[in-house]
């Protein structure tokens, strides 16, 4: 099976890492506070589980969630990153992360700023509109009825691909808003955020979304 390299370790990556297990996944996780910090989740997570720095897990990764603050994003590795696809979770919170006027002005998408900082990789948008308990605990089999949809958005289409996939596997429907000048469109506070849809609602929430909030 794939190793998944996780950049990033909390509520989101967390989940993710937990789901990827159970499927049979391997994944190699990393936060900013060093592999020692993680000890807890790997011994919950397993055999299939082992905990690294950031550049160890992104070069360990056949791909990569960066699931990290957006005032972190210039600590994201670069090199270990370059040819791969990577899953951006991030949401723009600005009191978190601090103003980036490109993004209160509507002319940046976070997963663009991924894009930018890493030019060699591949990045979609994934796993950012969901509550992170969900990950694990709303998935269903393919063809459940109003079965809940998650949206994905790339430059590249086998990124996009990838992220269908995976959100299948985790039980999930995939809309695909386009590129990633699109991604802004299941952020926080618009009609796609956080609200458990099906692919049809959620194809009309992200359609009336506005760009600024």
């Amino acid at each position: 099976m794939t190793t998944i390299g996780f950049i990033g370790a909390g509520h989101i990556g967390g989940q993710m890492a937990r789901k990827a297990v159970e499927l049979g996944y391997d994944v190699v996780i990393s936060n900013s506070r060093g592999p020692e910090s993680l000890a807890g989740i790997v011994a919950e997570l397993g055999p299939k589980a082992r905990a690294a720095t950031p550049a160890e897990a992104a070069a360990a990764g056949d791909f990569a969630v960066v699931t990290v603050p957006l005032r972190s994003l210039p600590d994201v590795p670069v090199e270990p990153l370059a040819g791969k696809i990577v899953l951006d979770t991030n949401n723009y919170y600005w009191e978190r992360d601090g103003h980036f006027p490109a993004l209160d002005a509507g002319e940046a998408t976070t997963s663009g700023l991924l894009q930018e900082h890493l030019p060699q990789s591949k990045v979609a948008k994934a796993f950012n509109h969901i509550m992170f308990s969900q990950i694990t605990t709303d998935g269903t089999p393919p063809g459940t009825p109003n079965r809940r949809a998650l949206a994905t958005a790339s430059d590249f289409p086998e990124a996009a691909k990838l992220v269908t996939r995976l959100y299948d596997e985790f039980g999930f429907d995939t809309v695909n808003m386009g590129p990633l000048s699109e991604s802004w469109r299941t952020e926080r506070d618009r009609p796609a955020y956080v609200v458990r849809q099906n692919a049809a609602e959620l194809a009309e929430n992200l359609a009336k979304a506005p760009r600024t909030i």
